[in-house]
């Protein structure tokens, strides 16, 4: 099994990469550094994600580091990661495909006692997976994963990292304090070593950087805590500042080692999240975005998402919608990997001609639309799946069949159900949404015989999971 197993899908595809591919590519391949936050929202940081909206930065963190790298590169300001939780959006970063596809859209243990049956998600990555790791590995490139991996199928090295900290999971961030909090601090330094070690072999590298923060945010250095000590927020809001700071120190060493071993010129790096964050923004006030972590609506999967490198201008901003699964073909892309090289039904559109064109144009997918499935409950939210086309999203509820459209360009807070208005809208992203579900054979909930509308509802539980297991992950290859 490859990451796509859709002929259909994969005819699309290859002709709209080849169409992306047509832009020339770096004569020589650049390093890739790509950091991954976690939990991190769209106003995680103290410089805004969009220039018209106050709401788009935290009036309570401060990433002065980041605040400096988004003014180097461009920053895009409808940036989606691919899931609102980790997992899936980890494994489909890997594969260049929606989690949908792949049939693994939560991370946290499904729900009892409500209205629908959770469907099951696979647990590992495929033993068959071609992951860009893979793909950048046999296009020269040498490669790295530190932090949380959370995918299983036999961890990265098993996955096309030849550097790696192992099979890893949300545990990783508890066994680190101060000084080197959830070893943000340790990945920086692995980092820079391996940076070192593939300059001086002539090789050019990918490193993934999936950073442990903002998990286990009483770990933050004593020294950040106590300079939020008498800011305004609560105990747990101040701690997760505090952890923010910290890994914007993190990222800011890593880019300092790029600029001290003379490789900014030849690296892209770029940084953005995994999900958005739980429910309560980044900062002292909201972005007015709806929803967090656990639901499709902007606050749960609208990221930070920043780029610098060969050719992108500095200062500068794209409102092109993009998503994690962009990554795969953008990679390749850079590394100059043959169309015809790439896995079967790749998803993703490459973003290097936004890059290279000041933020303009668009991004050539196999699929028009962006699809967003999240088939179960968590965080208060019931199963639910959106699509995104142009400026509008129409959110799918599956419990009562109900729908939503919302204008993202007039509205991001999606504060103004369209559907009412705009029914021939609403019914063309429906279908839109509801062939592509089963063109993947997306996994839905059903309907749970058992339920009792007169029960007490179930406890809430937040997402998060521990590591993944690896009962049908890769062997070594």
């Amino acid at each position: 099994m490859r990451c796509l197993r859709h002929p259909a899908l994969f005819l699309v595809t290859a002709l709209v990469v080849g169409r992306s591919a047509t832009i020339a590519a770096p004569p020589r391949p650049p390093n890739i550094v790509l950091m991954l936050a976690d939990d991190q929202g769209w106003d995680g940081l103290s410089v805004a994600m969009a220039p018209d909206i106050d709401g788009s930065k935290s009036t309570l963190f401060h990433t002065p580091r980041l605040e400096a790298f988004a003014h180097q590169g461009m920053r895009f300001t409808d940036a989606y990661s691919p899931a609102p939780v980790c997992s899936p959006s980890r494994i489909s970063i890997q594969c260049g495909r929606t989690p949908a596809a792949l049939h693994w859209t939560k991370a946290a243990p499904p729900e009892t006692g409500h209205r629908l049956l959770e469907p099951r998600d696979i647990r590992d990555i495929p033993a068959a997976a071609i992951t860009v790791g893979d793909m950048l590995r046999q296009a020269g490139y040498a490669t790295a994963h530190y932090g949380k991996w959370h995918i299983g199928g036999g961890g990265p090295g098993a996955n096309g990292y030849d550097e790696h900290d192992g099979d890893v999971g949300n545990e990783q961030a508890f066994r680190f304090t101060d000084p080197n909090p959830v070893d943000i601090f340790g990945m920086a330094a692995r980092a820079d070593a391996f940076m070192q070690k593939a300059r001086d072999a002539g090789k050019p590298f990918f490193v993934q950087l999936s950073w442990n923060a903002l998990h286990a945010p009483e770990n933050a250095l004593e020294a950040t805590k106590r300079r939020y000590a008498n800011a305004n927020g609560a105990g747990r809001q101040l701690e997760r500042a505090a952890i923010t700071e910290d890994l914007d120190t993190g990222v800011g060493r890593v880019l300092d080692a790029i600029d001290r071993l003379g490789l900014a010129g030849t690296t892209y790096v770029i940084y953005t999240s995994d999900n958005g964050s739980g429910g309560g923004g980044g900062g002292g006030r909201r972005t007015g975005l709806t929803g967090g972590k656990g639901s499709v609506w902007e606050g749960g999967v609208r990221v930070p998402f920043i780029v610098r490198g060969p050719g992108v201008k500095a200062d500068s901003f794209c409102r092109v919608p993009v998503v994690g699964w962009d990554l795969f073909p953008t990679f390749c892309h850079w590394a100059g990997v043959p169309v015809d090289k790439l896995p079967a039904g790749l998803e993703g559109g490459s973003l290097a001609p936004l890059l290279a064109q000041g933020g303009t144009g668009t991004v050539p997918r196999a699929v028009d639309g962006l699809v967003f499935h999240f088939p179960h409950y968590q965080s208060g939210h019931t199963p639910h799946a959106a699509i995104r086309v142009g400026d509008m999203k129409l959110i799918e509820f599956f419990e009562d069949g109900a729908a939503k459209l919302f204008d993202l360009v007039a509205d991001p807070g999606e504060r103004q159900d369209l559907a009412p208005a705009r029914a021939d809208v609403a019914r063309d992203l429906r279908q839109r949404l509801d062939r592509y579900l089963a063109a993947v054979d997306a996994r839905m909930p059903a309907p749970n015989p058992d339920f009792d509308p007169a029960a007490p509802p179930p406890p809430r539980k937040q997402g998060g999971g521990g590591r993944m297991g690896n009962a049908q992950g890769k062997g070594a290859r």
